[in-house]
């Protein structure tokens, strides 16, 4: 885990690399790489690398970057982790190709050089990186199919810039206009969606794609896999097939859970009382030396919603090394300005992981375990069953979208007496999945983001947007309304802001975040189990996965991971459970200024 930066004057009539703008790029992400540095600058002065770095696998001299072969003359600069490396290294080795080190770097090195793009499919892990091919005077770029490691592009027609943060590009020479797709988007999702960002001159390449920069031109980018392709390509199981099924899958997250605690570091697992950050524990239990962290927040202590007494019971029953962390208002007040500059961009939804992998680091871990993806993969959201049912009780309506609009527009003197202004939209957007889900996940309706920016830029920003269309895209061939809406919560919500705060929230505290239930090959292994509803298969899978965890958590119905941001906020207002439309505006003024 890392931070990469580049920069590549691709034009003839582009300037040379500017040596100090690529290490000011660099040191903007220290804490991604506090175990080492490196750079790399071309003869022609017309290509630099650079690399901070936060040793995982191969701690040793071998694995610093940007990292050289000297069979080709290629350079990478790679952030993330391949998790099959040694299987891959193994393979190289029997096709006569000699390595040097231990490094997952350098089987992507090797790789490239035999396989070309090729290469993408045959990688288990996290990554984004960069390449320099000597030989094609072209420079290739990739990112892992969900998006779990990011890489953000500045291209201005003659130098494109590249880097693992946007705030690293922002000391650069880049494009700062506000983009307006990124703010309204922002404020729609409470996270900034892919590809945009807060700036006009800045994108993030997309997961799944590779691109070549080359003969002066930037190409196209290029798919190589994503999440919706494989949900087309889901299996459905049989009543007959259920208990088989469920021992597939249980053994799928297990082989996951084991590729992903490959390290020369120790690995924690970050423990909350629910179902998955528990099977990922007795999963990682059976392996070896378990370490736990579970966060609890003094607002919550002895309530309902402290997860803490029964984490500590699982871990107790794991023989896991296990810590509690407690946090109060107090603590978000010290840590809000740091918290702040170190939110690569707005999300309403990182705070708790911020605090869990300061704890983490504070324990001297450098590599944990969490649980995102799980309520994805698994159907186990409240939309997998709300959004159904809103769509069945208002299809009728989606033949009169005018209709709902005009219902909506009539409504709007009224939105102060309704429970939520979502209400408004119901016609409109309930009788379809993309308008349901929308109706789900939106932090602001499309309706309301004018009063809160600019409204010509609002509405140039959705426009552009495209939101419900955008979301189609995301479906489109999926046969199965519960993997479409696993395809939705993946794309939308787990990779705009579950992933993207995992990673910068993580790499504040120089700690790898890594996420088995979100890997490709245990997509891929994945079934639909219709026989069970939503409410039951998540509950199924963990009792199979790991049957010996406490009932208690077992049996323990959904809540959901609650941060007492309101009660920071507003410590004088009454305790309101859930609400984030206040600390997006607080988000959104402060990097609006920035």
């Amino acid at each position: 885990m890392c931070g990469i930066a580049g920069i590549y004057s691709y034009r003839e009539d582009a300037p040379p690399v500017d040596q100090a703008e690529l290490m000011r790029m660099r040191e903007r992400m220290i804490l991604r790489g506090p175990d080492g540095a490196g750079a790399w600058v071309s003869d022609d002065g017309r290509t630099g690398l650079a690399h901070r770095r936060l040793a995982i696998i191969d701690l040793s001299p071998a694995g610093a970057q940007p990292m050289h072969d000297p069979e080709t003359g290629n350079w990478i600069v790679f952030n993330g982790e391949i998790y099959n490396h040694a299987e891959l290294r193994e393979q190289l080795n029997r096709e006569g190709v000699v390595t040097r080190s231990h490094s997952d770097t350098e089987v992507l090195l090797k790789l490239y050089a035999h396989k070309g793009a090729a290469m993408l499919n045959m990688l288990r892990g996290m990554y984004a990186f960069a390449i320099w091919d000597a030989r094609k005077r072209q420079m290739f770029f990739a990112r892992d199919p969900f998006g779990i490691k990011p890489l953000y592009i500045a291209d201005d027609g003659r130098t494109l810039r590249f880097a693992s943060q946007v705030k690293a590009l922002l000391a650069g020479r880049v494009d700062t206009r506000p983009e307006p797709a990124g703010h309204a988007g922002f404020l729609l999702w409470g996270s900034v969606p892919e590809p945009y960002t807060l700036y006009r001159g800045i994108r993030a390449l997309l997961p799944g794609h590779w691109m070549i920069v080359a003969d002066g031109a930037v190409g196209r980018p290029v798919c190589f896999n994503s999440p919706s392709h494989s949900l087309c390509h889901t299996p459905s199981a049989g009543p007959e097939a259920t208990e088989a099924t469920l021992h597939q899958i249980a053994a799928a997250v297990r082989e996951s859970v084991a590729a992903h605690m490959v390290a020369d570091v120790p690995v924690g697992v970050f423990l909350s009382a629910g179902l998955d950050s528990t099977m990922l524990a007795a999963c990682a239990a059976s392996l070896g030396t378990l370490r736990t962290l579970t966060l609890g927040f003094e607002e919550y202590k002895d309530s309902a919603y402290d997860e803490a007494a029964l984490a500590g019971e699982v871990a107790h029953s794991l023989g896991a090394q296990h810590t509690l962390h407690r946090i109060s208002a107090a603590d978000f007040a010290h840590d809000r300005e740091l918290l702040l500059a170190a939110m690569d961009q707005p999300s309403i939804d990182g705070v708790n992981t911020w605090f869990v992998a300061k704890a983490a680091a504070q324990q001297g871990l450098k590599v944990a375990l969490s649980g995102i993806g799980g309520d994805e993969l698994f159907g186990s959201y409240p939309s997998f069953r709300q959004v159904p049912q809103l769509r069945k009780t208002l299809n009728g309506f989606t033949g009169s979208p005018l209709l709902g609009r005009v219902v909506r527009k009539g409504l709007s003197p009224l939105s102060g007496m309704l429970p939520s202004p979502k209400y408004a939209g119901l016609l409109e957007y309930g009788g379809t999945l993309e308008g349901g889900y929308l109706l789900r996940r939106a932090l602001f309706m499309p309706w309301e983001i004018g009063a809160l920016m600019d409204p010509e830029m609002a509405a140039a920003g959705l426009k552009e947007l495209d939101t419900l269309a955008s979301m189609g895209s995301s479906t489109n061939g999926i046969g199965s309304e519960r993997l479409a809406l696993s395809a939705l919560e993946m794309q939308w919500y787990m990779k705009n802001q579950l992933l993207r705060d995992a990673d910068w929230a993580g790499m504040a505290h120089s700690l790898e975040i890594r996420v088995p239930f979100v890997d490709m090959a245990l997509l891929g292994q994945f079934v639909e189990i219709p026989a069970l509803d939503p409410t039951q298969e998540k509950r199924m899978i963990a009792r199979t996965v790991a049957p010996n965890l406490p009932e208690a958590v077992l049996s323990r119905p959904k809540t959901g991971f609650a941060v007492p941001i309101h009660q920071w906020l507003n410590p004088d207002a009454p305790q309101k459970i859930g609400s984030h439309r206040e600390w997006a505006r607080v988000l959104y003024q402060s990097f609006a200024k920035s």
